[in-house]
């Protein structure tokens, strides 16, 4: 049996800015997917989707996943036709929509089929694969999801040809809550309408780009300065930013409003947005829990969780 893992994420600046070029900061969280592959009987593959999800994520997200899947398989050359196998999936990470259950997913099942058929794939190769694997989720990924499941830690990342990733060290992991609004997002969707938007509107959307790109350093410069306020600070401007392009929605809006008002340095949307997640910047346990709790009270799912793990 084969055995894999993938790490969730948290984009804490620059999720659909990221797809221009324009430089994002995503860190690994402390949950993981976790895959096994054995070998079956009959011919093709099978999955078993163990995950515990959002309600209907799983289900709507079934056909992209098969797609998904397909790809990998593809990208690693492994022909189940005659290799027949049943994957299962696991782990702590809730598969829902802004935490990189797609990317973790492919990720650990990347992994997975490594061991079980002795690949030896470098990290590199896996993050390869899993990017292929996102293809099946997204259309057209922009690699950073993909990148902090296997590599773990916080990430600074730009697309391009190729992508660019550095590690960004802080001097200790940062609590955090992600709040989940139980809205199935469709990043696809997301996505297409900024690319409509931008191009119908490109005066304004420029320099709201342009403004996002200098977020970002100041952003990196006070990671690594370790100073949470201004962190916090930056996420509140950087939601302002995902509000102008029109990718937040009214109950994230409402997550990250309460986040505030209960303490969090800063909050904002987290992933493809319209629906998912949210993530509160919370340091200490105490602040933590404190907005975790207030989540958890007007009836939305909680996650505690660290940054720079």
């Amino acid at each position: 049996m084969g055995k894999g893992i993938g790490y969730g994420k948290v984009i804490l600046f620059n999720e659909h800015f990221v797809v221009y070029g324009v430089p994002s900061i995503v860190s690994a969280i402390d949950k993981a997917t976790t895959a096994t592959v054995e070998r079956a009987d009959g011919t093709g593959w099978t999955l078993d989707d163990r995950r515990h999800a959002t309600p209907g994520y799983k289900e709507e997200k079934l056909e992209q996943q098969k797609e998904s899947v397909e790809r990998i398989l593809k990208a690693a050359g492994i022909d189940t036709m005659k290799n027949p196998i049943k994957i299962t999936l696991a782990g702590d990470l809730v598969a829902a929509s802004g935490i990189g259950a797609s990317a973790a997913s492919c990720t650990a099942i990347a992994r997975a089929l490594s061991d079980e058929f002795n690949l030896g794939l470098s990290d590199e190769r896996i993050n390869e694969l899993a990017y292929e694997g996102e293809k099946g989720y997204h259309g057209t990924p922009s690699g950073i999801d993909n990148t902090a499941a296997t590599y773990g830690g916080l990430i600074w990342f730009v697309r391009g040809q190729p992508n660019m990733m550095e590690r960004i060290k802080i001097k200790r992991p940062v609590e955090v809550v992600v709040g989940n609004t139980g809205l199935v997002a469709n990043t696809k969707a997301a996505v297409a309408g900024v690319r409509e938007r931008r191009e119908k509107y490109p005066e304004k959307y420029n320099k709201i780009f342009k403004e996002a790109e200098e977020l970002a350093h100041k952003a990196r410069r006070a990671l690594e300065a370790y100073d949470i306020k201004k962190v916090g600070e930056l996420m509140d401007e950087n939601h302002k930013q995902l509000q102008a392009i029109e990718v937040s929605c009214r109950e994230l809006d409402f997550l990250v409003e309460l986040a505030r008002k209960q303490g969090a340095f800063g909050a904002k949307m987290t992933g493809g947005g319209l629906g998912g997640n949210m993530v509160a910047l919370t340091p200490g346990k105490e602040l933590q829990e404190k907005v975790a709790c207030a989540i958890e009270g007007e009836g939305f799912e909680a996650l505690r969780t660290k940054i720079g793990v």
